[in-house]
């Protein structure tokens, strides 16, 4: 089984920061996002990892090289242009080599592997297993309609419910997905997504299971789930790296990575970047940071790199 990282997306969500260092690279409790998947994927025996990129080609291969460094193999396999899941999963056709795969969201995080999802799986000899959690707000999600563990429909954030399993973005695939991309037609947004991918494989009669997940799972795309995804990793405290310098009254949750040197009234609920030089007259707050930064002020939920006086 090999392992497919879709990580080619902007991270507009988290601009302006991500115009500097793409999304999947962006330090979490002083650890790269894609570190986290490299490590739940080799957790179920998978090392082999293609890496589907687009405009951050050259920042990820510089950052990641072959992978070697994580214990892993990478391909990097290109999408030249963002057209949804589905289209960056098509690009993977000749990585795969008809092998099944287990397909990973880059900015997905998850507190407990999925060795019993992977077994399910194999065991079942199903087309594809998707993994899903159950929420308390579905209608925010992709929501899978289930008859046992069997998906009968998916729908994306229905207003009525009938369900309160969202889809949790890990899947597993067989070859049964390579017959439905071609003839696969976009959506109304003019993008192909892997969910009407999957709904075809369900119309068409194809087993598709549901694998509940009973872990935590965090998407680290927005500001807000990023630094909830920070708490949770440093269990609610502090972490600061050994060669950082904070001068100021240090709260929770705050990560501060190598090098950085921070100086401020004081300090909650943030993200500092290695190296990064931040001197603050005032409080900092609900933000990341990467320097120079400096303010006569404070700094409350903002996204700031670089030479910035405010």
């Amino acid at each position: 089984m090999k392992g497919l990282i879709l990580a080619a997306g902007k991270g507009s969500r988290l601009y302006p920061i991500t115009h500097i260092i793409p999304k999947p690279l962006l330090p979490i409790a002083n650890r790269m996002t894609l570190e986290y998947a490299f490590e739940k994927l080799r957790e179920i025996g998978i090392s082999e990892i293609g890496v589907v990129v687009g405009e951050n080609e050259d920042a990820m291969k510089a950052a990641l090289g072959t992978g070697e460094h994580f214990g892993v193999s990478l391909t990097y396999i290109r999408q030249p242009e963002p057209k949804g899941l589905a289209h960056a999963v098509s690009f993977a056709k000749d990585f795969v080599a008809g092998d099944p795969f287990v397909l990973y969201l880059g900015d997905a995080m998850y507190s407990k592997g999925f060795a019993d999802l992977k077994l399910k799986f194999i065991e079942s000899g199903c087309a594809n297993l998707n993994l899903v959690k159950a929420v308390d707000d579905p209608s925010r999600f992709g929501v899978a309609n289930v008859e046992g563990d069997r998906i009968v429909k998916l729908v994306e954030k229905p207003k009525n419910p009938e369900s309160n399993l969202a889809m949790a973005g890990l899947y597993f695939f067989g070859p049964e997905i390579w017959e439905v991309f071609p003839r696969l037609p976009p959506s109304p947004r003019g993008e192909y997504e892997i969910t009407d991918a999957i709904q075809m494989m369900i119309d068409e009669g194809k087993n598709v299971l549901a694998g509940v997940y009973t872990g935590d799972w965090f998407d680290t795309g927005t500001l807000d789930s990023f630094l909830e995804t920070s708490f949770y990793l440093v269990d609610g405290g502090s972490r600061i790296a050994a060669s950082a310098v904070v001068e100021g009254k240090v709260g929770e949750p705050v990560v501060v990575g190598e090098a950085a040197h921070v100086e401020c009234e004081s300090i909650e609920d943030s993200v500092v970047l290695p190296s990064a030089v931040v001197k603050v007259k005032g409080k900092i707050r609900h933000s990341i940071l990467a320097g120079p930064i400096e303010s006569d002020g404070d700094i409350i939920g903002q996204i700031l790199h670089g030479d910035w006086k405010g």
